[in-house]
């Protein structure tokens, strides 16, 4: 908590903030305790699909892909999640990734080609998870 609440202090000063990643529902985009991530400010109008944002959820900070807009209300989900999304308004979100310190690897920026080409695979990679789990789940049933 009190992390966090230096985090948004800090992004809502304008400065960015680094992190390492923890947990595994943005595998195979971001490693748990491998990546680090540099969280930087943003604005409801530079909100786009295939962002990775952090947002406040249900008491606790998530840094998850933004998948749907609706006016002011958004939808995440994390890569490595199965059917699992999150809905969240657009003042809930503190921050966005503008880049990803790869453990042993490149720093990729928000915009680049190398950050198109990782998301394209990590979505790849959710969608045969997915479609795996449910096949399994109608087999075995």
């Amino acid at each position: 908590d009190i992390f966090f609440a230096s985090v948004e202090e800090l992004v809502a000063e304008g400065q960015s903030v680094e992190m390492t990643v923890k947990g595994f529902s943005m595998r195979s985009f971001l490693r748990n305790e491998c990546d680090v991530v540099v969280l930087s400010p943003t604005s409801a109008e530079q909100l786009r699909c295939g962002m990775v944002v952090l947002f406040r959820h249900r008491g606790s900070h998530v840094l998850h892909r933004l998948v749907k807009i609706e006016g002011p209300k958004l939808t995440m989900e994390g890569d490595g999640n199965y059917r699992q999304v999150e809905v969240a308004s657009t003042a809930d979100v503190v921050a966005y990734v503008s880049q990803v310190k790869v453990h042993k690897g490149p720093t990729i920026g928000y915009n680049s080609v190398g950050w198109r080409r990782r998301t394209a695979l990590s979505i790849c990679r959710k969608r045969v998870r997915t479609l795996a789990i449910d096949i399994k789940r109608k087999l075995f049933k």
